[in-house]
Parts: structure tokens; sequence; C-alpha cells
């Protein structure tokens, strides 16, 4: 059966729409209606299914939340990023917050550097910081920095994508130069313009599925840096709020949070200091 073109109904849209916010905070606004129907009937055709209210039902049954779920999350979420996005904060990071942090804990001398890349997508954010981190620790004391990075979503998709580690050409192009030779590796087959990311910066990004709706984040210990950039803005205000309390409480007082620049915190109750545009430290206590 044809399902291009498909229309669902009202009431499933409604359905669906309240499933995705509960589950997984992303606002599905009518206006998305149109994307919601093309991701999914991808989903109707590999299932086999007869239409998208067959889908929606499916979804809804206890089979389906347990075993349908993760492909639904991989079709309606979005999994832009880049290497050296919004590259301001990698500045920041390299001339202010690794200095301080340094200085005032220890970081990176008596113990770990902790970073974590929240909604990491595919991995290009999480190898930015390796490399960044990486090139500050040959501008301090190489043998005794370091540092660990934790990286996030809620794709089981990408999450595979990001330990496999391989991008085109195309998605390394924001590498610089010199990083570019040191830490990408060419594909043997240089015709289909594949890289690696070398083994020493995978060997320092560890990736883990998770819900940054769920109650609890399973950090061992806070982190000094936290990056959850371009992610707000699919939640409402209600569930920043909460989503952006969980992420202070993940932080280590006066650790660093990083935003997207089209985000901001203005109206929200959170532990939180601005230091520099879409910068903030934590700092209460």
């Amino acid at each position: 059966m044809d399902h291009q073109g498909e229309r669902i109904s009202d009431r499933d849209f409604r359905r669906l729409a309240d499933l995705i916010g509960a589950q997984s905070g992303v606002v599905i606004s009518p206006g998305k209606r149109i994307m919601l129907e093309t991701r999914l009937q991808k989903r109707v055709r590999a299932l086999g299914l007869e239409s998208l209210g067959a889908y929606c039902d499916y979804l809804h049954s206890a089979a389906g939340e347990r075993e349908e779920w993760p492909n639904f999350i991989d079709a309606i979420t979005t999994h832009k990023t880049d290497f050296f996005r919004e590259p301001a904060h990698f500045d920041f990071l390299m001339s202010h917050a690794l200095p301080l942090l340094a200085e005032t804990f220890g970081a990176g001398s008596r113990r770990p550097v902790l970073v974590w890349s929240a909604a990491c997508s595919t991995g290009e954010e999480p190898y930015t910081l390796a490399m960044v981190l990486s090139r500050y620790r040959e501008s301090v004391a190489p043998r005794s920095y370091d540092f660990r990075i934790d990286a996030s979503d809620i794709s089981a998709a990408v999450l595979e994508t990001g330990r496999l580690a391989v991008y085109s050409a195309a998605a390394v192009r924001g590498v610089p130069d010199d990083l570019r030779r040191k830490y990408l590796m060419r594909g043997k087959d240089r015709s289909r313009g594949l890289f690696r990311i070398a083994p020493e910066i995978r060997a320092c990004v560890h990736f883990r599925r998770q819900n940054l709706m769920d109650p609890r984040y399973g950090c061992a210990d806070p982190y000094d840096i936290v990056l959850c950039r371009n992610v707000m803005i699919y939640f409402d205000r209600e569930t920043q709020q909460t989503v952006l309390g969980r992420i202070s409480l993940s932080l280590r007082h006066g650790g660093y949070l990083l935003m997207g620049h089209s985000e901001s915190l203005n109206g929200l109750d959170l532990p939180l200091m601005q230091v520099s545009p879409t910068v903030y430290r934590r700092c209460d206590g």
C-alpha cells in the first residue's frame, strides 16, 4: 500500500504530540504536522502497517512502546550538528574556563576535567571538545593534564554513528587544518571521501543513551562543563525549567553551562550566572 501523502487524523496527531511531549519533552506544534506525517510514513512502510492511524495504535500498545519507541524517536528528532559549531564557545573554554577550573579546583591536574555533551547527536560536538582539550593539554603540561568527556543522546541510532566516528569530507570541513591533519584519518578508499576520528580522540569520549526528561541523569561526579546547545528551543518553558534545573544540579559549583546562541535563560529560576554570551556558571553554594 502506498502511504505517500497520507494525512494523519486530528485525534492521532494529538495523541502522538502528547506522547512525544510526555516522553521526550519536545513540543510538536500543528505547524510540524506535515513533517511528522512524512517521517512516520517511512515507519509505516517498514512495519508493513495499513495506515498512520494503525501506526499510532501500535505505538501506544505495550509491544509498540517496547519495540518501536527507539525507531519513533529516531524518526521525529532533529540531528543538526557540526564540528566546531559556534566556535566562540571553544575559544572561551581555552582562554577562560579551563585555566580557571585548573586554578580553582585542580581540574586536569589533581583530577580529570569532567565534561558532558548533552544531546550530542552524531558525535561532532564531543569529538570537537576532545580535540580542543587535547590541544589545551599540549599547551600546559602534556603528561599531567587529564579529562573525560561523556556524550549522551536520546537516539540510539545517532549514538551508534558517534561511536563509529566516520564522517564525510563535507562534515569535517569545519575542523581546523592542523587538527584535521593530526586527528582525522583518511579512509583507504579515497574516492569515498571518508574520515575517521583518530583512536586517541575516540578514547576520550564515552557515549551513553540519555533522555533529558529522566528524573535522574546518573552522573557519578559533578561536571566541570556541560554543553546543552540548541536543545531548549524544542521544549516549552516548563520543560526548560525542569531540564535545566536537573542539568544545573549535575554541574560542579563554579562549573560552566554552554547553550546555543538562539537560547536564553531569561525568566527561569536557576542557580546560574551569565559570564559570557550563552555561557553560564553555577553560582549557588
